[in-house]
């Protein structure tokens, strides 16, 4: 699995994160049907969850607060439900895969042999260039 060339190996000495383009689609990254699994699987554990305890925090209240039929507690007392579920399946259909990318290229980071660093001169140049811009 090693390169060739020892540019398309080259990682950030601080975070580990690919210094070319090659890097990005490396071993390092978590399949897209992996990353799909996560989301879906995410997106319905958050949403159903985030269902279940918004029933059961948001019905009580309408039903002490609004007097009537249990189809106009239902009706006032949805909506919210439905924001908040749709929030919290969005926001875990995001971070589960993102946490399994994290966890993989950790993993990688700490399983694979050192990669080729950036010499010291390049990266001072870098660093320096980065500080002396105008902005």
């Amino acid at each position: 699995m090693q390169d060739s060339d020892p540019k398309s190996c080259l990682r950030c000495r601080h975070c580990a994160g690919p210094l070319t383009k090659e890097m990005e689609t490396s071993a390092w990254t978590v399949g897209p049907l992996i990353r799909d699994s996560f989301s879906m699987i995410g997106s319905a554990v958050g949403g159903v969850s985030s269902a279940f305890y918004g029933f059961n925090l948001v019905m009580p209240v309408v039903q002490r607060r609004v007097k009537g039929p249990m189809w106009l507690h239902f009706l006032i007392g949805a909506p919210p439900v439905i924001v908040f579920s749709s929030a919290c399946a969005g926001l875990t259909g995001g971070a589960i895969p993102a946490f399994a990318q994290l966890a993989s290229s950790s993993y990688h980071a700490v399983a694979s042999p050192p990669s080729l660093s950036v010499p010291r001169s390049q990266d001072d140049d870098i660093s320096k260039s980065r500080t002396s811009s105008p902005l």
